[in-house]
């Protein structure tokens, strides 16, 4: 196929929005439309040249396969190995364990599966995994491998005229799939192929129909293209569905520039565009492992603009150094085909990262003070009660003890389930037991709806309810959740009708209002009147949240050598984020005469919250605590005794 400069500046409009927002996302807050805009490019330059060959009677599946080895497997290779050679040195063992398994899945091109099981792409949490971007290269694998053999397939029992009529067919429906899967399993509808090849099959599009236009028309329609690009790169944020229909915005823009066939264009031909474009694919891949890095360091600042220099650098020493090696890629017999390097390089690393990962990091090589920060890190409510969709049904309840004898009921989310460890501490557990119903990321307030989450929540607080006002009569229940990241992150004051009253949530990071708080007080005393009907109640002020991974900031500390560095936490932000919900807490239970439990006089002094005692964490990441710091709270709950 003839070199389009037009296409090479359009990965550089691709990947400088990438970089910027994973950067930054204030500076191009839907830059990771970028991807989609790569996926367009992908299907284009795939489908000539399949088509090419078909139509020459030349095209060989697995020359196809190797040709897109030598071009993908090198550079990501090269990273992988980097990244595993450092991370021995200067990652903790629970992350270097963790980079072992995403190291093997993004060079067996399933990383995408992976990070679709764990976690969605704008948690916070991503921020830790070194290898998150690779989800799009394991993508375009997937669509390569099944791609080639349904056309191949295709050419076989039809006309290339009607099978192409067949493949415009095809997009538009996968099209109409990927909008309804992106509002009903968002999380899966962003990592997966069958919402994502649409995307490419447009760009497959883009060559089986050219569009035959003058000089001016191609002008307006690159413009337009655009237009549209930059559209989607300014007003689409992390909070819209993607890739739903407004990932048609990129896409369609993409479209429109490959259409365009402006090869003499300055937009996308001029001297920056075209060696940012050629550089593209390795600026990709070694722009995120920086960006997880200052995030690792809390860097921020000036090492941001330096991270986004540091990466084209590197994409260029990649691009020359490594992607413009030539491997072989024509292979005369099938025996031959054991000689493509790409895959033994991919081979190697790959079971390198499984050796990590089946051997949790390797921890004896690590310092006797990390490695019991690390044992910290897992130390959380042993007995597995934090209800979860795959590992255990989430309506079930959890004994802790003799469930013959239940003497205390935990009711909440995940920071219910943390506090578990000290609730039980004065407890005789082969005499007395107790009963937890909680759910990671469901606040139990008669009403709830969590935003993304669809009614899961709402159903589990139902059901949590009807079974406390069925069972267990005069058990004294312990409410305790992560409210203030609820109010601050998910809920709004649009109260409705469904079930009974429900509290649907809004934008993240919104300022709740005065009115606000007076209509979650009406839901939060509606929730406690129902369980006082049976029980004792008891609700537990909210925990302090640091803001940083204690464990993983004690063992980094060790690891580069940082002295003197103050993990705690200044009482007066826990303050100002939870002054409003402590109020209506001491309300509801003075109105209701019952108990409210504090853990701060436990856990700060006059002005500082703890992180850390002895050198070892009392939480288990930014806000769980952990069992060794539920020695420090038990005291709380010694009435139970």
């Amino acid at each position: 196929m003839t070199f389009r400069k037009d296409i090479n500046g359009l990965r550089a409009i691709a990947v400088i929005a990438v970089v910027l927002f994973h950067f930054n996302p204030s500076w191009v807050q839907g830059g990771f439309a970028g991807v989609d805009v790569f996926f367009v490019i992908s299907g284009f330059l795939m489908t000539g040249i399949i088509f090419k060959g078909l139509e020459n009677n030349s095209f060989s599946i697995l020359n196809f396969y190797i040709a897109r080895a030598n071009r993908i497997v090198p550079a990501l290779t090269f990273v992988c190995a980097v990244l595993l050679i450092l991370g021995w040195f200067y990652i903790p063992p629970t992350d270097y364990e963790l980079l072992g398994k995403h190291v093997a899945s993004s060079l067996g091109f399933i990383s995408n599966v992976v990070y679709w099981r764990e976690a969605g792409y704008f948690d916070a949490a991503s921020h830790e995994k070194w290898l998150l971007h690779t989800w799009s290269l394991s993508v375009e694998w997937q669509f390569y491998i099944i791609y080639p053999l349904i056309l191949v397939l295709l050419s076989k029992l039809m006309p290339l005229r009607l099978m192409k009529v067949l493949l415009a067919i095809g997009t538009v429906l996968a099209f109409i799939f990927a909008v309804i899967a992106t509002y009903r399993w968002s999380n899966s509808a962003y990592y997966l192929l069958p919402t994502r090849m649409w995307e490419m099959m447009v760009g497959c599009i883009a060559f089986i129909y050219p569009l035959n236009l003058s000089r001016l028309q191609k002008r307006l329609l690159e413009w337009l293209g655009l237009a549209l690009i930059l559209s989607s790169y300014f007003f689409v944020s992390e909070l819209n569905h993607w890739p739903g229909y407004l990932a048609a915005l990129p896409v369609v823009g993409a479209f429109f520039i490959i259409q365009a066939q402006r090869n003499d264009s300055f937009l996308t031909s001029n001297f920056i565009f075209q060696k940012i474009g050629a550089w593209s694919y390795s600026i990709y891949l070694w722009h995120w492992p920086i960006v997880v890095f200052l995030y690792y360091l809390t860097l921020g600042g000036w090492f941001i603009y330096g991270g986004v220099v540091l990466s084209i650098l590197l994409g260029f020493l990649s691009h020359k150094y490594i992607e413009n090696i030539k491997f072989k890629r024509d292979f005369s017999t099938l025996l031959s085909y054991v000689k493509c390097k790409p895959v033994y390089m991919a081979l190697v690393i790959g079971s390198m990262g499984a050796v990590v990962f089946y051997n949790h990091g390797f921890q004896s090589h690590y310092p006797l003070k990390v490695l019991q920060i690390n044992n910290e890190l897992i130390s959380k409510n042993p007995h597995g009660c934090l209800a979860d969709q795959v590992t255990r049904n989430p309506f079930a309840p959890c004994f802790v003890g003799n469930k013959d004898n239940i003497k205390a009921i935990v009711v909440g989310d995940s920071h219910a389930d943390a506090l578990i460890g000290a609730i039980t501490a004065s407890m005789d557990l082969n005499k007395e037991g107790l009963l937890a119903l909680t759910k990671g990321g469901c606040i139990f307030i008669l009403g709830a709806h969590q935003r993304g989450e669809g009614d899961d929540c709402l159903n589990e607080n139902i059901k949590r309810m009807e079974l406390l006002n069925q069972n267990y009569n005069d058990v004294p229940v312990f409410l305790a959740s992560r409210t203030s990241w609820y109010v601050y992150q998910k809920l709004g004051a649009n109260l409705k009708q469904y079930q009974g009253p429900r509290i649907y949530f809004t934008k993240p990071h919104s300022q709740p209002s005065a009115e606000f708080y007076d209509e979650f007080k009406v839901y939060v005393t509606k929730t406690v009147k129902e369980l006082m009907l049976n029980h004792p109640v008891y609700l537990i002020q909210p925990t302090p949240e640091i803001g940083k991974h204690i464990p993983k900031e004690l063992s980094k500390n060790i690891l580069f050598n940082i002295e003197g560095s103050d993990l705690s936490f200044d009482l007066d932000k826990y303050h100002q984020r939870n002054d409003n919900l402590r109020k209506l807490f001491n309300e509801v239970a003075q109105e209701n005469n019952i108990t409210v439990l504090d853990p701060i006089p436990y856990l700060c002094d006059h002005s500082r919250c703890i992180a850390e005692l002895d050198g070892l964490p009392i939480y288990y990441d930014d806000h769980h605590i952990s069992e060794y710091g539920n020695k420090l709270i038990a005291p709380l709950f010694e009435f139970l005794d």
